[in-house]
């Protein structure tokens, strides 16, 4: 493809987000054919050469996309590399022959589906906000979770950083003297979102593990492996992610009409009650 944005390029190939792709650019780190570009250069696809730090950046043509999933263990973090020699994920990839990013993330010590792609449309596909895939965990908490305590993770909570969360659906599945075992539905990305949600109504997550996403799960993937996800799961994971922000549009639209119906009712109430005409007095 010719004249794309080179910090496209970059976002797209999981290399960093496009505002941190700017600022490498202005660092002299990123060379197109050996020599250095500038924020808003273009580049052909298929035919240039670009390097970030002497590296040599992969671009896939269309057919040669990857998909994989994962069952994450814990103990891993999720990103492409660090700096302070900790295990990641790409550890559990090194014998794959081509180059792949996370799709989202999962923390150090929860486990489950983890996906992996070169598509960078398809990651932004299901990470971005408006498109709410749904995210089904299992989360252990303890002490006992009470009725209460359901109720508001249910309703949506407040978290430590004053956002609120969207409503979750929960089903418990073991409920002892001493830990809750449940079930949790969300359509957000928040980063640690399960364990702050907890966090904010008293609770402490033990062990978190995300079973599924929008229609594909996990099945029984073990710790530590992955695979190729099939057609149809990918085609399952675009429908999710275009229902789910053909959805928030629809919910958009009912808040933005029930904000308007409001603003009118409350000018309506401002507005001064208009004085009675009194009669004239008759003649006698």
């Amino acid at each position: 493809m010719k004249d794309v944005r080179i910090q496209k390029v970059l976002s797209e190939q999981g290399v960093c987000s496009r505002r941190a792709a700017e600022q490498i650019i202005r660092e002299g780190r990123v060379k197109l054919n050996g020599r250095p570009v500038s924020v808003g250069d273009k580049m052909d696809t298929h035919r240039d050469l670009l390097t970030v730090d002497g590296q040599r950046i992969y671009i896939p043509k269309a057919q040669e996309y990857t998909y994989l999933m994962m069952n994450k263990p814990r103990g891993f973090i999720t990103t492409t590399s660090d700096e302070r020699g900790r295990k990641t994920v790409m550890d559990l990839l090194a014998d794959l022959p081509v180059r792949v990013f996370p799709i989202g993330r999962l923390d150090k010590d929860s486990e489950g589906m983890l996906l992996f792609t070169n598509d960078g449309n398809f990651a932004n596909l299901l990470t971005h906000p408006s498109h709410g895939v749904s995210k089904l965990y299992r989360v252990t908490v303890r002490p006992h979770a009470t009725e209460e305590q359901i109720l508001q993770l249910t309703q949506g909570v407040q978290l430590d950083d004053g956002s609120m969360t969207q409503p979750a659906v929960i089903q418990v599945v073991l409920d002892e003297p001493e830990r809750t075992v449940m079930e949790m539905t969300i359509r957000e990305g928040k980063n640690r979102q399960i364990r702050r949600m907890c966090e904010a109504v008293g609770l402490e997550v033990v062990r978190l593990r995300r079973n599924a996403m929008g229609a594909v799960k996990l099945g029984m993937l073990q710790p530590g492996q992955y695979r190729e996800l099939t057609r149809s799961e990918i085609n399952a994971l675009r429908a999710a992610a275009v229902k789910g922000k053909a959805k928030a549009r629809t919910i958009s639209q009912q808040q933005a009409a029930e904000q308007r119906k409001t603003a009118k009712a409350m000018k309506q109430n401002r507005k001064p009650a208009r004085p009675q005409r009194g009669k004239k007095p008759s003649r006698g």
